[in-house]
């Protein structure tokens, strides 16, 4: 929009007013022409100028002389600065639950927090991410996101890689969660592997934050003693193992004070 004309008695003109665009925290905002990062807004009233507007220009009276008092001429005022931008939200969360499709996440955290995503017994039930909220006996709070299922090849956009893997990137930590009680497709240690492969690939930061290994769906594994197994094979990694059943809340108050260890640790 454009600011008024000067008028009469000197007086100048109005300026425009400022167009302002509200966004979630957590927006990022790039240039969409270079890429170039213009600003990365991750608190609440968080302000910036992604384009200036205009100056106005010079009116009659600045062009006045001994020789001509009314000069009937003025200055244009510059245009104000044009940009396209492109604006890309990444959810801000403590801690982010990934692992492959099925694996129980969205039923876990429905047990940790209130969250209610839907669920269902096939992949892909979650189809874009959740958020929930874990209270802590220590007066904080966890805010838990949960990252629909990846997939191999997530790190080059298969099954929406790149929609969901970016929302992990801001997280302290992640809750990798892994179904123990069904061998048909993968091993555990196998689909624990082709998940960190995928972050890597997409971000080694990625593979950088602290893990939690959660072996969900206990309650239907016919052979207890493997457990052990995995937990001496995940440590091995230097990866903690927690053994639980989001569907009977088996061993989830283990968890609980794990996560709170962690966060702990982190906030130091």
């Amino acid at each position: 929009e454009r600011g008024q004309h000067g008028s009469g008695s000197n007086k100048h003109g109005k300026n425009a007013p400022d167009l302002i665009l509200k966004v979630p925290v957590g927006t990022v905002i790039k240039d969409a022409e270079t890429g170039e990062l213009i600003a990365d807004l991750t608190k609440e009233g968080q302000k910036v100028v992604v384009a200036k507007g205009g100056k106005g220009g010079k009116g009659n009276a600045m062009f006045k002389s001994s020789t001509n008092q009314a000069p009937d001429y003025a200055e244009e005022g510059e245009k104000g600065e044009e940009k396209w931008i492109e604006l890309e939200l990444k959810l801000i969360a403590d801690v982010g639950i990934i692992g492959f499709p099925n694996a129980g996440k969205s039923t876990l955290i429905s047990v940790l927090s209130h969250a209610r995503p839907k669920i269902a017994d096939y992949p892909f039930t979650t189809l874009s991410p959740v958020l929930g909220v874990l209270q802590l006996d220590i007066g904080k709070s966890l805010v838990l996101a949960d990252i629909p299922g990846l997939i191999e090849g997530a790190s080059r956009g298969a099954g929406l890689g790149h929609e969901f893997l970016r929302h992990i990137e801001r997280t302290k930590f992640l809750l990798h969660v892994i179904d123990v009680s069904d061998f048909r497709e993968r091993q555990p240690i196998e689909a624990f592997e082709a998940i960190n492969k995928e972050l890597s690939s997409y971000s080694k930061t990625l593979l950088e934050k602290p893990q939690i290994v959660v072996g969900n769906k206990i309650d239907i594994l016919s052979y207890r003693s493997y457990l052990d197994t995995l937990k001496e094979e995940f440590n091995k990694r230097g990866y903690e193992f927690i053994a639980v059943s989001a569907a009977t809340k088996e061993n989830i108050d283990k968890l609980v004070e794990k996560l709170k260890e962690v966060y702990e640790k982190l906030s130091k």
